[in-house]
C-alpha cells in the first residue's frame, strides 16, 4: 500500500488507512466508530445545526475532551460521517446489459440515503468526494454501465447527471418535510398541503400557468403512484430516456 500522502487531510488519511490508528481503539470503550455512529444519530435527530462535539460526548456519556483523542475537530468528524452514513451501495445483480434497471435501483437507494440522513445535503464539499464510502457508491453506479457503448467520460457524466438529479430532488423532498425523512405517503401529503396553500395565494390573472396546473390537480395525492414520489419517478424516467437515446446513437 502506498505511504501517506502529505496533500491529503488527516481525516482522509485515516479513512484510507494511511496513518496508524491507535492500537486497540476498536476494543476501547470509546472508539472512532462509536463516535461517528453517535454523531450520525445526533445529526439525524437534530439536524446539522444540533451537531457539536459536546452533544456527541453527552450522547456517549463521556467528557468532550476525550473525543479529541480520536477526532481532531468537528470538520474531521463530518468527513467521517459522510464516509459512514451512506453504508454499502446496493448490489446490482442484473442481466447482461440491463443498465437501466441498475441505474433505477442505484438512484432509489441513493435517494433513500439522503432522506434518512437529510444533513448530508447540507454539507457542501469544496472538491469531488474522496471518502472511500462515497467512492464505493460512485464505483457501483459506473459498474451498472459496463455493458453500454458509451465512452468512459460519457459514463462518468451519466452518473454525475443522475447524482445531481437525485440530490436535487431529495433536497426539495427534505425541505417539504421540514427536515424529517418522509416516506412515500407523507411526501405526497406534504405536496397536497403545499397545493392547498398555493390555492389560497395564487391569483390566476398574475400566475395563470401555475393556477392552471393547480386546477388540473397536480398536487392531488390520489394522483400519485406507489413509490418514492410521482415527481421523482417521472423525472428519473425522463433522465433515463435521455441516456437510452444516447446509447442508441452510440450503437
Amino acid at each position: 500500500m502506498p505511504g501517506p500522502k502529505a496533500d491529503l487531510p488527516r481525516s482522509l488519511q485515516v479513512l484510507w488507512g494511511r496513518t496508524d490508528r491507535r492500537r486497540g481503539a476498536a476494543r476501547q470503550a470509546l472508539s472512532l466508530e462509536r463516535i461517528v455512529a453517535a454523531a450520525i444519530e445526533v445529526a439525524d435527530a437534530e439536524g446539522l445545526a444540533g451537531l457539536s462535539m459536546a452533544r456527541v460526548a453527552e450522547k456517549l456519556g463521556c467528557a468532550t475532551m476525550s473525543l479529541y483523542r480520536h477526532v481532531p475537530s468537528k470538520d474531521d468528524l463530518q468527513v467521517f460521517m459522510m464516509d459512514a452514513a451512506p453504508g454499502e451501495p446496493p448490489e446490482l445483480a442484473l442481466a447482461e446489459g440491463d443498465w437501466r434497471a441498475g441505474l433505477e435501483r442505484w438512484a432509489h437507494e441513493l435517494r433513500a440515503v439522503y432522506l434518512r440522513h437529510p444533513w448530508v445535503l447540507q454539507i457542501t464539499g469544496t472538491s469531488p468526494p474522496l471518502e472511500p464510502g462515497q467512492l464505493r457508491w460512485l464505483d457501483r453506479g459506473l459498474a451498472a454501465l459496463r455493458a453500454m457503448h458509451l465512452r468512459p467520460a460519457e459514463k462518468l457524466s451519466v452518473i454525475m447527471l443522475l447524482l445531481y438529479y437525485v440530490r436535487g430532488e431529495a433536497q426539495l423532498a427534505a425541505a417539504r418535510a421540514r427536515g424529517g425523512p418522509p416516506d412515500s405517503a407523507s411526501d405526497r401529503e406534504v405536496l397536497a398541503r403545499y397545493g392547498r396553500t398555493l390555492t389560497q395565494l395564487i391569483d390566476p390573472e398574475r400566475l395563470p400557468a401555475l393556477a392552471e396546473a393547480i386546477a388540473a390537480g397536480v398536487f392531488d395525492p390520489s394522483r400519485g403512484e406507489s413509490g418514492a414520489s410521482p415527481h421523482f419517478e417521472f423525472g428519473l424516467a425522463r433522465v433515463l430516456d435521455g441516456i437510452a437515446a444516447l446509447e442508441r446513437a452510440r450503437r
